[in-house]
């Protein structure tokens, strides 16, 4: 007698979830490979002023801890601290595409980076759980600068308390991702030899992280899709190149986009496997990056990985 449940000649019942299974079986051969890695993330541009999006990177972030990996998070503030420094009275002046801070100015960049923007980001994490433990580059001697001067126009300029990274120290972040937390870092540094507090570009601290802590890829948020071919009479994404492609692009950059392919570039040239620049507009743009087989940015490789796809840029980027 033959089992009530089974219907000889009836097909199956096609279910509706099934290309949710689909999505993951694609997802798991990235998720063999980096297991275990470290993947060190850039927050920056709308992902840090949109709720929504605010909402969906701190649910990416919290997925790749689950999923394996080790994320660590640095981030700046440039819209945040120029709301602030309006509010003080005190003027957002720029040169070589820097910001000029002055010690009064330090003072409100330190807490709004610190005592603001860090500490929304870190609740958002730990949402999700006991995860994200909130630092800056002063704590434990992990990032510290010197004093940077741009040169401009043939000649070295002071524009007050902006650094340059002399040295970092990954052991307090590597204390925190071996007990499973996700550090996010405030890119802000101390001069060992001044003593002062220096703000350090988030684009450049976190390319030098990602070097140091040997990572699997740094991954930069930015508010294009990433380069492009041709720009602006293409909107052709490259969606890989070399060190060696990047490097002959660079001077033809947009000035809000040199730190950022500057650190893609510093990154892959010691020791990271891969930069990529993705669309932080894009809900779970990480996840689709990492996770899905045709990606959404641009990847830059060492030049042992083979050519690229052509050279480009994107339209000017704002401070992040």
């Amino acid at each position: 007698m033959s089992s009530p449940n089974l219907r000889p000649g009836v097909p199956p019942r096609k279910h509706t979830a099934l290309p949710k299974a689909q999505i993951l079986i694609e997802a798991l051969p990235w998720l063999t490979r980096h297991n275990g890695k470290t993947v060190v993330i850039k927050f920056g541009g709308n992902a840090m002023i949109d709720e929504d999006l605010k909402a969906a990177f701190a649910q990416d972030v919290v997925f790749l801890r689950h999923a394996g990996l080790k994320p660590v998070v640095v981030h700046g503030g440039g819209p945040q601290i120029s709301a602030q420094l309006d509010k003080h009275g005190l003027v957002s002046e720029f040169k070589a595409g820097l910001r000029v801070t002055t010690p009064e100015a330090m003072d409100v960049v330190r807490m709004v980076l610190a005592g603001q923007v860090q500490r929304e980001l870190v609740g958002l994490l730990n949402q999700h759980g006991p995860l994200a433990v909130g630092m800056t580059g002063e704590d434990a001697h992990t990032i510290t600068a010197t004093q940077h001067r741009p040169e401009i126009d043939g000649e070295l300029v002071d524009i007050g308390r902006v650094g340059e990274i002399t040295a970092i120290d990954t052991g307090a972040i590597e204390a925190l991702l071996e007990d499973g937390r996700i550090p996010v870092i405030s890119s802000i540094a101390r001069s060992a030899d001044d003593g002062h507090v220096y703000n350090v570009n988030a684009d450049t601290a976190a390319a030098a992280l990602a070097a140091a802590l040997n990572a699997e890829t740094l991954m930069v948020l930015t508010d294009v899709e990433g380069l492009y071919a041709d720009w602006p009479s293409s909107d052709e994404v490259i969606s890989q190149l070399t060190a060696s492609e990047l490097e002959k692009l660079l001077p033809e950059l947009s000035s809000g986009m040199v730190p950022k392919m500057e650190g893609c570039l510093h990154a892959v040239r010691n020791g990271v496997h891969t930069a990529r620049v993705i669309d932080g507009r894009v809900q779970h743009a990480i996840l689709l990056e990492i996770f899905t087989d045709e990606g959404i940015g641009t990847m830059v490789v060492p030049d042992a990985q083979g050519p690229g796809q052509g050279l480009g840029q994107g339209p000017e980027q704002g401070e992040s």
